[in-house]
């Protein structure tokens, strides 16, 4: 269906139309104005934040799965009307960069890029440029209030008689020049209310919120540029990578190929109640997750792994592409190990940003595909495969089973065939056990440092351990479960199987094959 067109079902008829946003450009001057910085909002606490944290949980969704700008975009408009309730309209707009508010007086020199309102009617949103102008001028949240200052004789800044407010948002991020997020509404008109209702700190939550998406999506932004030039690699590749880069044709070599790989998947535990406790300081949570990230990415790259996909609070990590590596599963071994020494390290230190937040890491090791996915406009680097989603499945299996890391069997005896000396951890076999989802069972190996302290298990536990894994395999639970008594109660793997054997037990099953079979992620 095109522009102009319709169609009927039964007794509605459908038109497509274009409706184009006009900006205002005589309304009236507010009675009150306030101009906020970026570190003004970011010090307001929210009065009342469990609605704009449940909205903001699904801005790093949104950024991530956007298809292009329109999609993108639209999602933010939506997002801004639900997470503010007291919006008739949001608008995503652009001021000319290379022009100012004093030369530049056309509407045209203001792109809208997209824009929503409650009704979906443009003519119930009509954006002031001057404020649109003072924000992006300034890169400062400007407010603007009309409230109290409504004259039936004079012309509003919308259609709506009843506007009562407006603010402007500047996206202050160098890869979105002028850009900036317009949103106008009206308060609550009750007699009852105290004239400091009518003020621009009265939309003290709406523009702290505002501001959080404004600088999600700079920064989102800024990444994206960031990947459109060599530069970018810098963030996914090792050293090693980004020297053949240099000398290389970067499409031939980071094209997608069948190579053997191992993966790692690295999770942030502790998020949700971090999110909880920072509801008053999102900003700052974003930032501590952010460091989170950068551990996960430092140590992958330190031992000549890619980064690839980040999910959230997680990231994935690979060894063997885009140039084959012998060691590659010890590498991602070794890497595993450095992760959870940074956040065990950071968890002994009360004062420092990682402190209440630890770690779920899945390693395994086969055949997969892995490139560079994307246009020039937008690089992605990924890998993708049964071992992916196994790595991904051992990573969660670390939340029940007790363990910080979990390999598979491949991964295990590529790393036992290197000699001796270099192989700087220990193994603990865990369990036979069968992901949910996957139809083969595996040997689960909890991975661990060679030295133990700071509440690991020793050695002796490790042989008492073993010996009741056995016991429990073989089908004699009773021993098995008198061996686990021994075990220290400092070994957090250790209720894994105990658990099982008292909820499963004492009567072995009459088809036991010695496979725990996984009934949930």
């Amino acid at each position: 269906i095109s522009i102009g067109e319709h169609f009927v079902i039964g007794a509605t008829t459908f038109s497509l139309a274009d409706e184009k946003l006009l900006l205002s450009i005589n309304e009236p001057l507010p009675a009150t104005e306030k101009t906020f910085s970026a570190q003004d909002l970011q010090a307001i606490r929210y009065r009342n934040a469990d609605q704009q944290i449940d909205v903001l949980s699904e801005l790093p969704k949104i950024i991530s799965s956007a298809e292009n700008n329109d999609d993108l975009f639209g999602q933010l408009v939506n997002l801004l009307l639900q997470g503010i309730p007291r919006a008739c309209g949001v608008a995503l707009v652009a001021a000319d960069p290379n022009q100012s508010s004093g030369t530049s007086s056309s509407p045209e020199s203001i792109q809208v890029m997209h824009w929503d309102s409650r009704s979906g009617s443009a003519s119930d949103i009509r954006p002031s440029q001057r404020l649109i102008w003072q924000a992006t001028q300034t890169q400062k949240s400007v407010a603007y209030i009309w409230a109290g200052k409504r004259d039936d004789n004079q012309p509003t800044l919308t259609a709506s008689e009843d506007l009562d407010w407006a603010f402007c948002t500047p996206i202050n991020s160098p890869a979105c020049p002028g850009w900036a997020i317009y949103v106008e509404g009206n308060f609550e008109h009750q007699s009852s209310l105290e004239p400091e209702t009518f003020h621009p700190q009265a939309l003290r939550d709406e523009m702290k919120f505002t501001e959080l998406i404004a600088s999600s999506l700079g920064n989102s932004r800024h990444l994206e540029k960031l990947k459109r030039n060599q530069a970018v690699f810098g963030q996914f590749f090792p050293a090693v990578v980004l020297d053949a880069l240099s000398s290389q044709d970067p499409e031939q070599y980071l094209a997608p190929q069948e190579i053997e790989l191992a993966v790692l998947f690295c999770d942030v535990r502790g998020f949700s109640r971090s999110s909880e406790l920072a509801r008053d300081d999102l900003l700052g949570l974003l930032e501590r997750v952010s460091q989170a990230l950068g551990v996960m990415t430092q140590n992958i790259l330190a031992e000549g792994g890619v980064v690839g996909d980040f999910h959230g609070d997680s990231a994935m990590g690979f060894w063997g592409w885009p140039s084959p590596q012998h060691d590659s599963s010890k590498r991602a071994c070794l890497a595993a190990l450095s992760i959870r020494q940074a956040f065990e390290q950071a968890a002994r230190d009360t004062t420092h940003p990682l402190h209440d937040f630890h770690v779920g890491i899945g390693i395994a090791s086969g055949t997969a595909v892995a490139g560079k996915l994307g246009s020039a406009d937008q690089v992605k680097v990924t890998a993708f495969g049964p071992v992916v989603n196994l790595a991904a499945r051992l990573e969660t299996m670390t939340k029940t089973v007790g363990a910080s890391i979990l390999i598979d069997e491949t991964t295990l005896a590529a790393v036992q065939q290197q000699p001796s000396h270099e192989v700087e951890m220990r193994f603990r076999p865990v369990a036979q056990v069968q992901p949910f989802g996957l139809q083969n069972a595996l040997q689960t190996t909890e991975l661990l440092p060679v030295l133990a302290d700071h509440g690991q298990p020793s050695d002796s536990d490790l042989a008492a351990y073993e010996q009741a894994r056995k016991q429990f395999q073989e089908g004699a639970w009773k021993e098995a479960q008198e061996l686990l008594e021994k075990v220290s109660d400092q070994d957090p793997v250790k209720p894994f199987l105990l658990d099982y054997l008292k909820k499963h037990g004492p009567t072995v099953p009459p088809q036991w094959n010695g496979t725990i079979v996984m009934t949930s992620k």
